[in-house]
């Protein structure tokens, strides 16, 4: 048997052989013997088949089987001549050839994945200076004044003037379409909160200057949008009336208003809750510095700065998600076009595979960042994010965890939680925390 397995780098391989006639057939006979054992064939007792039966019965699946287990020796091989360990290996090994011959022997090709060898360097050195914005006194006063207020009860306004943005108005509405009233489109003593972009866009804005007890004709336009697919674009009349407008009235900020935000604690006056409030803006401003300035710019220089070998496989499987995705957003022509010419395919492929090698890249720098900084997220963490998540959208957790698992985002959405962890520890490093 003809056998080779060569590096192509640190991250890749191939083993490569021909497998004889000879081999296959003596897989052949050890496979039919195996299954001779436990096969239920009428008129015969269990175990008791004859081998030559087994072969007849079974021979193309006995066939299969049979090279399968030719194939996995070869990879076997090829993994203990190379020192390659299983656990150094990415995905499962392709067979990226295999071809049978006319004197029964088959070629056969197994490309291999591994885990590239990483040298970070000076990776801290790397680090960008972080510079984080000091909050100032009157944006916590505007964020003081804004929990007040909306923590602040309802109230009917004393004096009778017109409603204006902000405001929330008690109304009744109806809606006609060409004359006749549409189903949903009526209520009573409606709390519409004024400029909150509730209702059909222009609709608020004709309800800003309406007073106690008026009653006013709205005429709106429905988005071509429009989830009712018989009012998308129509326009309608809306018969309102106002009855009451109501306001929040924030209370007075002072440490009884402190002791009321931060119940149970002691001592708490109005500048506690305002070191509060401090702190939280600052993890706020810090979270959103990190994310979307210093993270992509450190892992930008990082792509560039360190050179190693990519698993081939890992790049073209990149290049296939980002190729799908903007497929998405093709024209059913542009689609044809793909179809009708295989070239322009590769066109794009090219064109995303440095985006791809980029990105593919970037995992594996935040994998060895990860070791090097001994940072590690659990299965636990990951389902405490989502749970929280779904939560905050107002949707069932089980739900949600059920569907990421079955699409199979928990990897990636880890991946994510480990490159903020981790990056974050550095950058907190480079403040000085």
């Amino acid at each position: 048997m003809e056998f080779n397995a060569n590096r192509v780098d640190e991250a890749n391989a191939v083993v490569s052989a021909t497998v004889t006639k000879e081999v296959i057939e003596a897989n052949l006979d050890k496979v039919a013997k195996q299954a001779s054992k436990t096969m239920n064939i009428q008129g015969f007792r269990k175990g008791k088949v004859p081998v030559a039966v087994v072969k007849q019965r079974f021979a193309e699946k006995l066939t299969e089987d049979a090279e399968g287990e030719a194939i996995r020796k070869v990879l076997a091989d090829g993994l203990k001549l190379l020192n390659i360990k299983n656990e150094d290996l990415i995905g499962e090994p392709s067979i990226s050839k295999f071809e049978k011959k006319e004197d029964g022997s088959i070629e056969v090709e197994i490309s291999v994945a591994c885990k590239p060898n990483i040298d970070l360097g000076d990776y801290k050195s790397l680090v960008p200076a972080v510079d984080l914005k000091d909050i100032d006194e009157a944006e916590i006063t505007a964020r003081l004044e804004e929990i007040a207020k909306s923590s602040a009860p309802l109230q009917k306004i004393a004096r009778k003037r017109a409603a204006k943005e902000g405001d929330f108005a008690l109304i009744d509405f109806e809606g006609f379409v060409d004359g006749v009233a549409f189903e949903g489109g009526k209520a009573e003593k409606y709390p519409l909160e004024v400029g909150s972009g509730a209702f059909i866009p222009g609709f608020e804005d004709q309800v800003i200057g309406m007073k106690y007890e008026e009653e006013k004709e709205i005429t709106v336009t429905f988005p071509e949008s429009y989830q009712a697919k018989n009012l998308a674009g129509k326009e309608a009349v809306f018969k309102v009336t106002l009855h009451e407008i109501q306001e929040k009235a924030a209370p007075e900020l002072n440490d009884e208003f402190a002791q009321r935000m931060l119940p149970g604690q002691e001592n708490v006056t109005i500048d506690t809750l305002k070191d509060r409030i401090k702190e939280q803006m600052t993890a706020e401003v810090k979270s959103k510095y990190y994310r979307e300035e210093l993270k992509p710019a450190y892992l930008e220089t990082l792509v560039k700065e360190l050179t190693f070998a990519l698993p081939k496989s890992v790049v073209d499987q990149e290049i296939n998600f980002a190729l799908n995705n903007k497929i998405r957003t093709m024209s059913e022509e542009e689609i044809n076009g793909l179809r009708e010419d295989a070239s322009k395919v590769e066109e794009i492929r090219n064109e995303l595979k440095e985006d791809a090698e980029n990105s593919v890249k970037a995992t594996f720098i935040v994998d060895a960042l990860a070791k090097a900084e001994n940072v590690q997220v659990s299965d636990q963490e990951v389902m405490q994010v989502l749970y929280y998540e779904a939560l905050q959208m107002g949707q069932n957790p089980q739900e949600i965890v059920k569907q990421y698992q079955e699409a199979g985002y928990l990897p990636a959405i880890k991946m994510s939680m480990i490159e903020e962890k981790v990056i974050s520890k550095l950058l907190d490093e480079k403040l000085g925390k």
